[in-house]
């Protein structure tokens, strides 16, 4: 179930908004201020955000602009502004939609399906020797069985994947994959992977795909 993040320091168009998206099968977060809406968004538990532009605490357009800085979050921005100049600012703070209010949430809910089916292409898929993971639904098979993975696991799993070869610090680890659960500890991240090793690779001492760069972190590798 895909989960949508809805800023909006309105707690009726809150309302109204999760109705109509829990219809169509999504799970939903409120958030009305954007202090609140960074730190939720930031931990990479959202197939999308709807986003106010303007918001207590911190404006939609921070909230966007520090989101785009380091996530590839779809964003579909609320503007209670009209007329062509509201679209240009809204798609130019990297918004992927935007809709002007009043809104019909019938037409939300369907841009909302829109925007995540664009940013879903059909290569959704990372496929390695004897490793498959799926990131639409965020699922990973070992030479054909799926792994159980907790969130923590999966988003740091995808994190790697993406680039593989490319070593990354834990604290990079920790900014991409977790933002604001992160504790501060190196040894959480540690922690995570030895589990995903013990999920990946029969033999986790010998680890087939993260692998340990000594003195600066972790990489994935090309080939087990």
């Amino acid at each position: 179930m895909d989960r949508v993040l809805v800023v909006d320091d309105e707690p009726g168009i809150r309302e109204t908004v999760r109705a109509y998206l829990e219809r169509d099968g999504f799970a939903v977060d409120e958030a009305a201020d954007g202090p609140t809406a960074l730190a939720r968004a930031e931990t990479g538990e959202y197939a999308l955000v709807v986003l106010d532009l303007m918001l207590p605490g911190l404006s939609g357009r921070e909230v966007c602009r520090r989101l785009r800085a380091e996530s590839a979050v779809p964003v579909l921005m609320l503007t209670a502004r009209s007329g062509p100049e509201a679209a240009a600012e809204g798609l130019d703070l990297g918004a992927d939609d935007y809709m002007e209010k009043p809104f019909s949430p019938r037409e939300l809910a369907a841009r909302v399906r829109a925007v995540l089916r664009r940013a879903r292409p059909p290569g959704s898929r990372l496929e390695f020797p004897g490793l498959s993971l799926d990131r639409e639904g965020r699922t990973a098979c070992r030479d054909g069985a799926c792994v159980e993975l907790t969130a923590s696991e999966w988003r740091i799993l995808e994190a790697l994947a993406l680039r593989p070869g490319r070593v990354f610090s834990r604290e990079e680890i920790a900014a991409r994959a977790l933002g604001e659960l992160w504790d501060g500890y190196e040894r959480t991240i540690d922690a995570h992977v030895k589990n995903l090793r013990r999920k990946l690779d029969e033999d986790s001492e010998n680890p087939r795909w993260i692998e340990t760069v000594r003195g600066m972190g972790y990489r994935f590798r090309r080939e087990p």
